[in-house]
């Protein structure tokens, strides 16, 4: 019922507003600075109200529509600089602009963690925007593994199909994942649950690097990443866009197409996406039977963008379904897999080439479906923005597990998230920006299959905050505060002799999970500046205060889940996590170097994590689960330090400036205090990483080829000693180097562009290598050679080509 009020009281604003606004516009001349001619097909953007345009033949462009007020415009042109600038918009406003050409990377415009769009060294914290180019240069198999090569991020990874973010040594609940504005909330909290959202559908991901409490709240101690589908494009078009993607290593298919529009600020877009793969292989392990996976989605966005501001009406249907690998073996070294012998028995075998080459699952294996609704709006009011964000989630979880029963799901979780974000943003005073609002969410999951991991719960929390910056000449200042409380409450299960769920009255009944009520608050809060020493040099600092709850895997689990090769146990007394980060940064940039240091310590109290307990012998303790021994883990809680950074310097030669020489190193150390040194390192603690990056671009090598590159690359990951190793609970992972290249065009026909079309290799000397985020580590042993687990995919090649379709 009260979602149905939101609903229609927000539709009323929305055709109300429409008529009581005045009209505005942006119009101007977009050009060269050095000879004033035209720059055809030049972007304009105005972040804060999602509208834009693209430059006539002429040069003109113009922005219809526009309510009034304060906005950044940007505006891009290929091998020119970007240009930002911050006009007030009251009716027919002209600005014109003349770009130079440029080959050093530009600053960009950001959304988050902000009140408004900024351009990103007005921002105290480190962020990272990985651009749509950027993205399909990549040759990834989700859209984590898209972004995990970039400074500071890494991957904890269950095969090449699931993979969960750590930004800085910190991963799981503490990074807040958000799909065009709406919180990601799809199990997070367990091992192999990947981020249920179409890597096709990405256009661009934001990155932020620390504590995102005062906007985001719980969860966002680490950091924030914001992944963006398409913005409306400019009005009076229709677009539709062609990719394909085929990978050699394990046979990867996937294609997208999607069409969006914008007629007289009606705006919409509508994608579908599918990728299936089969087994990948390395040179140790052969093919990893039961990698394959397959993925479908569904999404995109209708609305208005009108003189009162815009509402925009987003949807997605996302089902992945990836098979569990387990790594047993037989005495030869060969895969196998599990069979009924009869309708009572299991066995198994060893798995066929062609299993390991089929796109179907093989039992254990799971079945995702996520399905997310939301409702975005920004009204102007005056000289004031009411941002509105209500959505609805529903995840649904199966793992399948019986090969006497394999369409039976063992597991089934079921849960409905209503995420909601308020905002108002006042109007600027001598400088100062403030917003303030109250965001938050209420979940309910249930369990719904025969087997059972965490209890039934119910959580609501909310958050209340105000945030305010102010902007000098070459000085930013920004900050905020946070109140924060989250309220869990979970449900009773008692199961009988035949592991049904029974009601507490039966004499005979075992309690699974005995219900719990936990309430956790806290202040959150941050400060910060950005300091333009000059044109070339710019230094930030910030210091914030983070906060997490518990996840309820953490506070109630009590079970074995598939792929994780554990039986975990939660603990109903943990304390929220609290962090006190310090940030530092150095940024450099002059016609052909550009480089940024960003310096952290982190100091976090009641950090949470598993550690595996031992029995009275000093053995393992293990519970014995469908006849087998399973290590038994518990939550567990210290008190740690994080500190490190990232470093990266971009050179462009002279007189050689298509040339770009492109280097990065990613540090982070975390220590647990006061502790022996079998308990001293945190567990999942990336290894150290140095990356380079020699590349050619080409902007017209003839009249069909531009927008050429070609790139050689090598990244080194030094060995991770740092390791818990108290009761076995992680080993150490030696060093290794990773060799890439990759080539690519856009093919041009009569000056249209036809298709773009990128080669790109990775691993190309074929090493076999365990990442130390690779969960796969810890498989059985190999019986035929005596090695530990299972490694990382061998070679790879990536082709993807993209077609751009104009109406």
């Amino acid at each position: 019922m009260k979602r149905n009020f939101i609903l229609l009281m927000t539709l009323f604003c929305v055709f109300s507003f429409q008529k009581l606004y005045p009209q505005n516009s942006l119009s101007g001349i977009i050009t060269d600075i050095k000879n004033n001619t035209p720059l055809i097909g030049a972007t304009v953007f105005v972040h804060e109200i999602k509208a834009g345009a693209i430059s006539d033949e002429k040069g003109n462009y113009i922005i219809h529509n526009l309510p009034a007020g304060n906005f950044l415009m940007e505006v891009k042109y290929l091998g020119y600089s970007t240009i930002t600038k911050r006009v007030d918009v009251s009716g027919e406003f002209r600005v014109n602009f003349s770009l130079s050409h440029s080959v050093i990377e530009q600053e960009e415009v950001i959304i988050t963690g902000v009140s408004k769009a900024t351009e990103i060294k007005r921002t105290p914290t480190p962020i990272s925007v990985i651009s749509k180019k950027e993205l399909l240069e990549t040759p990834s198999t989700n859209i984590i593994d898209a972004i995990a090569k970039q400074p500071g991020i890494s991957q904890v990874t269950t095969g090449p199909g699931i993979s969960k973010p750590e930004i800085r040594g910190l991963g799981y609940n503490r990074v807040v994942v958000l799909n065009d504005g709406i919180r990601q909330e799809g199990q997070q909290w367990g091992d192999e649950h990947g981020i249920e959202i179409d890597e096709y559908s990405a256009n661009r991901v934001e990155i932020l690097k620390g504590p995102g409490s005062i906007m985001y709240g719980s969860d966002a101690m680490a950091g924030v990443i914001n992944i963006l589908s398409a913005d409306p494009i400019a009005p009076g078009k229709v677009h539709a866009n062609l990719l394909g993607n085929y990978q050699t290593n394990n046979g990867l298919i996937g294609y997208s197409a999607d069409i969006t529009g914008n007629q007289k600020g009606f705006v919409w877009l509508g994608r579908f996406s599918s990728k299936r793969a089969h087994s990948y292989q390395n040179v140790n392990d052969g093919y990893v039977f039961n990698s394959c996976f397959k993925e479908m989605a569904g999404s995109g966005y209708i609305g208005l963008n009108k003189s009162w501001g815009y509402s925009h009406f987003h949807f997605s249907i996302y089902n992945f379904k990836p098979g569990l690998i387990e790594g047993e073996r037989g005495s030869t070294g060969a895969f196998i897999k599990p069979i009924a012998l009869n309708d009572s028995t299991a066995g198994t075998e060893e798995a066929t080439p062609g299993d390991l080459k089929s796109y179907s699952q093989f039992v254990p294996y799971q079945n995702i479906g996520h399905y997310k609704f939301s409702l975005r709006n920004n009204f102007y009011i005056g000289n004031s923005v009411l941002y509105v964000n209500v959505g609805f989630e529903n995840n649904r979880r199966q793992e399948f597990g019986d090969v006497l029963n394999p369409l039976q799901y063992g597991l089934y979780f079921f849960l409905n998230t209503v995420p909601y974000d308020l905002r108002f943003t006042l109007p600027e005073t001598n400088g100062w920006n403030f917003a303030f609002g109250v965001n938050g969410m209420y979940q309910q999951n249930k369990n719904k299959g025969i087997e059972f991991l965490v209890p039934a719960y119910h959580l609501f929390d909310g958050g209340v905050f105000v945030f305010g910056q102010k902007m000098f000449d070459q000085l930013t200042f920004s900050g905020g505060i946070r109140f924060d409380n989250r309220n869990i409450t979970t449900e009773n299960l008692f199961l009988n002799q035949n592991d049904e769920p029974v009601p507490m009255s039966d004499t005979l009944s075992v309690a699974r999970f005995t219900g719990i009520s936990s309430k956790f608050n806290a202040v959150s809060g941050s400060v910060g500046l950005s300091y333009e020493i000059s044109n070339i040099w710019i230094v930030k600092a910030n210091i914030a205060r983070g906060f997490r709850a518990p996840n309820i895997a953490e506070l109630g689990a009590n079970g074995k889940h598939e792929g994780t090769f554990r039986y975990e146990i939660g603990n109903p007394y943990l304390e929220a996590e609290t962090s006190l980060q310090l940030d530092g940064g150095l940024g450099f940039n002059n016609p052909h170097v550009s480089g940024e240091l960003n310096l952290f310590y982190n100091n976090i109290s009641n950090f949470i994590f598993p550690e595996k307990l031992i029995n009275v012998a000093g053995g393992d303790s293990t519970n014995v689960v469908d006849g087998e021994n399973v290590p038994v883990y518990k939550y567990v809680q210290g008190n740690a330090n994080l500190y490190g950074g990232e470093i990266s310097i971009d050179i462009h030669p002279h007189p050689l400036d298509w040339l770009h020489f492109k280097n990065s190193f990613s540090y982070v150390k975390s220590i647990q205090k006061n502790q022996p040194d079998s308990t001293k390192f945190l567990p999942f603690t990336p290894a150290h990483r140095f990356q380079s990056e020699l590349r050619g671009n080409f902007l017209k090598l003839n009249s069909f080829l531009r927008n050429d590159y070609i790139e050689f690359g090598a990244a080194y990951y030094f060995a991770q000693n740092n390791v818990y190793s108290a009761f076995g609970t992680e080993t150490p992972s030696p060093a290794y180097t990773l060799l890439n290249a990759a080539i690519g065009t856009d093919v041009y026909v009569k000056n249209r562009l036809l298709f773009s079309i990128s080669l790109i290799g990775d691993n190309l000397a074929d090493i076999a290598y365990q990442n130390h985020l690779s969960r796969l580590r810890y498989a059985p042993e190999n019986p035929a050679t005596g090695r530990i687990g299972i490694y990382n995919m061998g070679r790879n090649f990536s082709m993807k080509l993209n077609i751009p379709i104009d109406f």
